[in-house]
């Protein structure tokens, strides 16, 4: 178990901070996949989401892109402290940001460029779409999931695993499970999922077989867990069944504890 907590700041809130607790009945598991979801809740948190506000919350999202929330939060804190002044639609500032300033403030996120220009992108296109951030915030929470998905997805730099992070934890949606790198490997590594299932195939399971109410801490658990237990190259199975909580749930598609030998499940031969 590796001492990388999830810092309490960043877009989940952590162990503490933001969302309220679940509710929910978890006699009412009928798949394996909600009996996992449920046993990660015990493990770490059981958490309803929602509230934040929705452009800060898609800024970062961008931010956290292909790099750890210990990299990003830096980024993301220094980009508030330039651009977010009271009174000031943080939108319209980052519209209006010299890129190669932008690019500077937010170094420590990795891809500063490409993740700069993305920013400004985005907000160009949400003062032309809504008029402010608040508006767009406002469609975040009450418009349709699918169509503020749909809406979101055409914005440049915006995948399913973003769009779903801002219906989750801006527009408080019930039934959204982002789908990121762990979420990925964890479930087809599990056997909840097709081995060779991307990530939006892994979304569409997760959605079917696990209740509205458990999905947003199901993602944010089942992150948690990847970092602790369940890593890409090294998961704690390895060591021996007694080293991974989820033991006795888990296929282990692709992991090899009598060789140490790791892929990826979708490279693992069928059994």
């Amino acid at each position: 178990m590796s001492d990388d907590q999830e810092p309490t700041v960043n877009i989940s809130g952590g162990v503490e901070g933001g969302g309220t607790a679940a509710e929910f009945d978890p006699a009412t598991a009928d798949t394996r996949a909600e009996r996992v979801v449920d046993r990660l809740g015990e493990l770490y948190w059981e958490k309803s989401y929602g509230g934040q506000d929705a452009f800060t919350c898609l800024v970062r999202t961008i931010l956290s892109q292909n790099t750890s929330d210990k990299a990003s939060q830096p980024a993301h804190d220094a980009l508030l402290e330039r651009y977010n002044e009271p009174e000031t639609d943080l939108a319209a500032a980052l519209a209006d940001a010299e890129q190669s300033t932008l690019a500077e403030t937010i170094s420590s996120a990795g891809l500063y460029n490409q993740k700069s220009e993305m920013l400004i992108g985005a907000a160009e296109w949400v003062l032309e779409a809504f008029g402010s951030a608040a508006e767009f915030d406002a469609f975040v929470r009450d418009e349709e999931p699918e169509t503020v998905r749909e809406t979101l997805l055409e914005v440049r730099g915006v995948g399913p695993k973003t769009a779903d992070c801002v219906l989750l934890f801006a527009g408080g949606r019930g039934g959204v499970f982002p789908v990121d790198t762990h979420v990925h490997r964890i479930y087809r590594r599990l056997g909840i999922a097709p081995a060779d299932a991307d990530h939006e195939d892994v979304r569409d399971v997760l959605e079917r077989d696990v209740s509205a109410a458990k999905c947003g801490f199901g993602h944010t658990a089942t992150i948690q867990f990847g970092r602790e237990y369940c890593t890409a190259r090294k998961p704690a199975c390895l060591e021996g069944p007694e080293a991974c909580p989820m033991t006795d749930v888990c296929d282990q598609v692709g992991v090899y504890p009598e060789t140490d030998e790791v892929v990826d499940p979708a490279d693992a031969p069928e059994s």
